[in-house]
């Protein structure tokens, strides 16, 4: 291993161990970093400290001309700032990426659901949860808990059966940086979860179960914890039938919870709380949705649009 390719690897692992970033950022990190490091070393190792400015401006100009999308220049670009700025703080090398500059964004609005579309979604998994089939059960309490709370689906997949506070109607989760916040749910939510721990959860779960699908609240079809990968085939399957354009993934009924409180009058703080966000400026953006929303329903109703 090259020392440039030693000191990314230490580099994630701070990330990691010292940062507490989520295994999704550190993944994502070591995979920019790792293509930087196959660039810059086409003619042979490269030790941290010989890395200049230069060297990263045309890795991305590289980047660019793949035809990657802005947003991702921009995550490189913030990668390989924070990169050399370990470098300097672990004597490895200068931050000689500090001034490189991040592609503008364009930025989207995040999908979403009408409260008409997750009615009938709702619907639809309760007239299956009714058969008492367990994974439809499941599916049934995993969707209301993900509308009723907003929370992340990596949050959703780590919960355990003392998560969940069914007198006080509420659910402890542990979010990025390991801060943790204890969110309300209603009793559409709360109905869901109780049939599943009392139908569901016992007729999937193993006699011998692992230490994480002992605890777990959601288990998998085999009695194992449930996988993010689960949770992106359902919500993938329920969003086809509700309109809409972009990906179809758990995080549009983040999104919706999330819209669907700003559009019944909440304060834009208390929905920073509510969702997690560390920067006011991240939660803003639903503000946008539901501004998009309006001037749409004006220009379709408005006898004068």
């Amino acid at each position: 291993m090259s020392p440039l390719r030693r000191a990314i690897a230490d580099y994630v692992r701070a990330l990691d161990l010292e940062r507490g970033r989520s295994a999704h950022t550190c993944k994502a990190a070591a995979s920019d970093l790792t293509r930087f490091a196959d660039f810059v070393e086409r003619g042979g190792e490269v030790r941290p400290d010989e890395l200049t400015l230069e060297d990263f401006r045309e890795w991305l100009w590289q980047e660019s001309e793949q035809g990657h999308a802005a947003a991702t220049l921009a995550r490189r670009a913030s990668t390989a700032r924070g990169f050399t700025a370990w470098c300097k703080a672990a004597e490895r090398g200068e931050d000689v990426a500090r001034r490189l500059k991040s592609p503008k964004t364009g930025r989207t609005l995040p999908r979403m659901v009408s409260q008409d579309a997750m009615q009938t979604i709702l619907k639809h998994l309760q007239e299956r949860a009714e058969t008492g089939d367990a994974m439809a059960l499941r599916d049934h309490a995993i969707i209301e808990l993900l509308y009723a709370t907003g929370m992340r689906v990596s949050e959703l997949c780590t919960l355990t059966t003392e998560s969940i506070d069914m007198d006080a109607r509420t659910v402890r989760v542990i979010g990025k940086g390991n801060a943790e916040r204890v969110i309300p749910f209603g009793a559409s939510a709360a109905n869901a979860i109780q049939r599943w721990l009392q139908n569901g959860r016992p007729a999937v779960a193993t006699a011998k179960p692992s230490p994480a699908a002992a605890s777990a609240l959601f288990l998998g079809a085999r009695g194992g914890a449930l996988n993010q990968r689960a949770v992106y085939e359902l919500s993938r399957s329920l969003l086809t039938y509700a309109p809409g354009a972009g990906p179809a993934g758990p995080h549009t009924f983040r999104h919706t919870a999330a819209t669907h409180l700003l559009d019944g009058g909440a304060d834009l703080r208390g929905v920073q709380e509510f969702l997690g966000h560390a920067d006011l400026g991240t939660t803003q953006i639903y503000t946008h949705v539901s501004a998009e929303r309006l001037r749409e329903t004006y220009r379709q109703a408005h006898p004068r649009a």
